[in-house]
């Protein structure tokens, strides 16, 4: 079973230590997240492609891929630091997304399941924050 922390427990209560970056949920969503992104951003204006499609896109990208990054670094303090710049990234993201709507490349209906899947991400991002720093 995959679970949202660095650690996973076994029956006993007793803690072993993620192996990889994939088994975290925070990064699965992520991932999902970044595919929900490059599907409604391709619905854009083309003149967006070096705009505002390729910054959201970059920012999307970045909370899988720092989520890894930081897992890599086996180290809690350097984990943590990862962890916040995904979750400047999310916040970047949730800014570009309004932005979208405000200029009419999105509806409010198109952009709610986006939204959902960001906070989303927040969520696990900071409750795997919460866990390196209190573990």
């Amino acid at each position: 079973m995959l679970v949202a922390s660095c650690q996973l427990r076994k029956k006993t209560g007793a803690r072993m230590a993620v192996k990889h970056y994939r088994e975290l949920v925070a990064w699965q969503k992520a991932m999902d997240l970044v595919q929900a992104i490059y599907e409604i951003t391709r619905q854009f204006p083309r003149d967006e492609q070096f705009g505002l499609i390729n910054q959201i896109r970059r920012a999307s990208v970045s909370v899988p891929s720092n989520i890894a990054e930081g897992q890599g670094r086996r180290m809690r303090k350097q984990f943590a630091l990862f962890l916040r710049i995904a979750m400047g990234s999310v916040q970047e993201i949730e800014t570009q997304l309004l932005i979208a709507e405000r200029l009419g490349y999105v509806t409010c209906a198109e952009l709610l399941p986006v939204q959902e899947r960001t906070q989303e991400v927040s969520r696990r991002v900071s409750g795997l924050l919460k866990a390196i720093e209190i573990g």
